[in-house]
Formats: C-alpha cells, sequence, structure tokens
C-alpha cells in the first residue's frame, strides 16, 4: 500500500510538471500555441467565458458552475476510484496475514509473498492499480481547470461577494473553509482506515494544511475553486460510502 501511495504521488508530480506548469503567469488565449493550451486549458477557459457571459458577467457564479459541471463529469470516475480503495481496505486482513507468513526478507520469500498477493487479488477480482488510472485521467482536467482559473486575465478583472477574484481574500475566509473542507473530505474517504494505514493518516493532516496555504497566497478566485470542488466531494463520498460510514460509527459506539 505504501509503495502504491508513492507511485500514485509521483505520477501526479509528473503529470503537473508535463502539464506546462512554467506557462502559469502566460495568460491563455485563442493564439496559445501546443496540446496542453489548445486542447485542456484554453478550453476550459472558454467555457468559463461563455458561463460568466449568460450570469450578466459575473466571474464567480461563472466558476461555482464550471467546477460542478466539471466534477459531474469525472464523477463516473470517482466513483470507480472509491471503490477501488473499498475493495484493496476489505483485502487488507488477509494482505497482513500473507506479509507475517512470508516475513523473511529473502529473494525467494518475497517472490512467494508477490505471487500469493497476485493470487489474492485474482480471487477477489482486485485489481490493487485500478484506483490510479482514474486519478491519472482526472489529474489534467483539474490541474488544466486550475490553470484556465490563473491565466484567464478577465476574471482578475471582477469580484465576487466580498473578495477581488484576481487578489488575495482579504479576511482569509476562502482559505480556512477550503481547508476545513479539505480536512471533512479527507476523514470521510479514510473512514476507519487511519489506524490500518498511518501514512494515510498523516496526509488527512497535510493536505488541509497544504490548501490553506496555497489560499492565502493565491488570488481568490482559486481558492472559491478549492471550496467549491472540496464540498461537492464531501457530499459525494458521503453518497457513496454512507452505509459504510454508518456501520463503521455505529461499530465505534459499540466499543
Amino acid at each position: 500500500m505504501k509503495r502504491r501511495i508513492w507511485l500514485t504521488v509521483a505520477l501526479v508530480l509528473l503529470l503537473a510538471l508535463v502539464s506546462g506548469c512554467s506557462q502559469i503567469n502566460q495568460p491563455i488565449t485563442s493564439e496559445s500555441k501546443g496540446f496542453w493550451n489548445e486542447y485542456i486549458v484554453y478550453p476550459l477557459s472558454w467555457l468559463i467565458k461563455y458561463v460568466a457571459n449568460l450570469f450578466g458577467g459575473n466571474y464567480g457564479l461563472s466558476i461555482i458552475v464550471v467546477t460542478i459541471m466539471i466534477r459531474l463529469a469525472i464523477l463516473p470516475l470517482m466513483i470507480q476510484q472509491t471503490k477501488s480503495a473499498k475493495a484493496m481496505q476489505a483485502l487488507q486482513p488477509e494482505l497482513q496475514k500473507l506479509k507475517e507468513k512470508y516475513s523473511s526478507k529473502d529473494m525467494q520469500t518475497q517472490q512467494k509473498l508477490q505471487q500469493e498477493t497476485m493470487l489474492l487479488f485474482q480471487k477477489h477480482g482486485v485489481n490493487p492499480l485500478a484506483g490510479c488510472f482514474p486519478l491519472i485521467i482526472q489529474t489534467p482536467i483539474l490541474i488544466g481547470f486550475y490553470h484556465a482559473i490563473m491565466r484567464t486575465r478577465e476574471i482578475a478583472d471582477h469580484n465576487f461577494l466580498w473578495f477581488d477574484l484576481g487578489a488575495k481574500d482579504p479576511y482569509f475566509i476562502l482559505p480556512v473553509v477550503a481547508g476545513v473542507a479539505t480536512f471533512i473530505q479527507q476523514k470521510i474517504m479514510m473512514a476507519g482506515t487511519e489506524q490500518q494505514n498511518p501514512q494515510m493518516a498523516m496526509m488527512l493532516w497535510m493536505m488541509p494544511v497544504m490548501i490553506i496555504v496555497f489560499g492565502i497566497n493565491f488570488p481568490a478566485a482559486l481558492s472559491l475553486y478549492w471550496v467549491v470542488g472540496n464540498i461537492f466531494s464531501i457530499v459525494q463520498t458521503y453518497l457513496i460510502k454512507g452505509p459504510d460510514l454508518k456501520s463503521s460509527h455505529s461499530g465505534g459506539q459499540k466499543k
């Protein structure tokens, strides 16, 4: 599991690197060149401006609506990822028994452990990498939307509620709400796994802190996107894992 987490992190970082992060300060227009700009960032930027025009030039509402549209579009991927994580979690006790059985570090024993592990996955119809594929597909979309927000200059010229979209939230309300929403979403997603997986428990606290720090230092438009996206994820995760959350909660009360 630890190797799988680091593999996922490495893939996300690689995607972020090749997705044109060096162009973050360059405005996105119809003249922007390159696959990343022409087929991902500019279409998302155009969609933001189009929806804003539908709402009388309100770019704040546009970011909210487009964020929800994107989250709905990738919802099937998120459901698949959640189901994969649930399947892997269910196999953790048996995987731990195999590790204890083949605890020796010699090559022959480790090969036997890998064989037994793969047989266990096949028996239960579980693909250990299935949870990574949705992440690989959705990450460019989310990074592209981040680029579209940061590089669409029209956004910076508008305000929404109490803040300017192109400036930092003066009261830090959005970054804090984004961090709290991230924590709640992570908590629901990891329900019942913190004790089994210390690495995931560490991420429970690291991600909200990172979101708050980034939110304080980035334009409020980006924090607005994080708030809406994380609230959507909370509702989505609760609906998908609702029965498991209720059984986990009732189990904790019995103890």
